[in-house]
């Protein structure tokens, strides 16, 4: 099918087995680093990290895709050793979580500015570690609708996308008439986006699910596991059933095609003391036996969790 940046080089989405499309190996506010309450060594977010991986990569996982755009903690000589210790391919993130993530020096970046960043990261690499990312994140900030700079990421994000062949993935569903307007202005194929959070507890009633994959965007229900049945749930969390109820309606209704699904786990948050229990083996854990409990066949369960993510991510030449 194709090839896809992982951190510790290209790799070909046959050897993606199944993918984990929307998680952290640590997300972080910028300057949550230099909040004394949370310091952390890095012995003690490598000895909470590399347990969760590696019982990904026994529960049969094989790909880890690190949503963690600029400013929000994203190490990719870090992540180059995880993904060399525990063997999971780790593709990693150019782009933002959203306009109000970034810092003050990117406010101003023009689009051109800004699309020659991701294009440098997707092609060259990050830093100085020469590992190169595999997918774009763009988000929309706080309020619920996109900013100037959000639509200024969004725009630059459409025009890497197009000139690297990588996929795109976003933070929210929300706004998606905007986002949609301007990736149609730039004539970026919306097969190309995957419209995340579609099932997060604040914005799923919100969030125009089947008519942005009518539209041809992909849709990402990638909040699993944080439930409201938790001892201390987030607040964007959402009753088990709930969550998996809309799913399978989704899938009922004949979007197969385009849903993909992950637990957006943090193995070491940064900053923050993250949701206890809640880590990406929801996924294998919670999830697929639900799934098979509701009746969903092995062919599909393959298809949600590998055929679909080796589509997205491979690099479209």
């Amino acid at each position: 099918m194709g090839t896809v940046n992982t951190v510790l080089g290209a790799v070909s989405t046959e050897e993606l087995g199944l993918v984990a499309i929307h998680e952290h190996i640590g997300y972080g506010m910028p300057g949550s680093e230099l909040d004394t309450k949370w310091w952390k060594t890095p012995e003690q977010a490598y000895e909470e990290t590399v347990p969760k991986l590696r019982a990904f990569h026994e529960f049969g996982g094989g790909t880890f895709v690190d949503a963690t755009g600029i400013c929000n903690g994203r190490d990719i000589d870090y992540y180059r050793s995880l993904s060399a210790k525990t063997g999971v391919h780790i593709v990693a993130s150019t782009g933002f979580v959203g306009g109000d993530t970034a810092l003050p020096f990117f406010e101003q970046a023009s689009v051109e500015y800004l699309e020659a960043q991701f294009v440098h990261e997707i092609t060259v690499g990050i830093g100085t570690s020469g590992g190169r990312a595999g997918i774009i994140k763009v988000g929309v900030s706080r309020g619920g609708r996109m900013t100037e700079l959000d639509k200024r990421i969004y725009r630059a994000a459409a025009r890497a996308s197009l000139q690297t062949g990588v996929g795109i993935l976003t933070h929210l569903a929300i706004d998606a008439e905007n986002a949609i307007a301007i990736f149609e202005e730039e004539g970026l194929d919306l097969d190309r986006v995957l419209f995340g959070h579609v099932d997060d507890g604040v914005n799923f009633d919100k969030t125009r699910d089947t008519w942005i994959a009518d539209q041809g965007g992909r849709i990402g229900f990638d909040t699993f596991g944080y439930e409201t049945e938790l001892p201390d749930p987030p607040f964007w969390a959402r009753p088990r059933k709930d969550r998996l109820d809309h799913f399978l309606r989704f899938i009922g209704a004949g979007y197969l095609d385009k849903v993909l699904a992950s637990a957006d786990a943090n193995c070491s948050p940064l900053g923050w003391p993250g949701v206890k229990g809640h880590t990406v083996n929801y996924i294998f854990e919670q999830l697929i036996p639900d799934l098979r409990a509701a009746g969903v066949d092995e062919a599909t369960i393959t298809k949600i969790f590998v055929e679909n993510p080796a589509s997205f991510l491979a690099i479209q030449n």
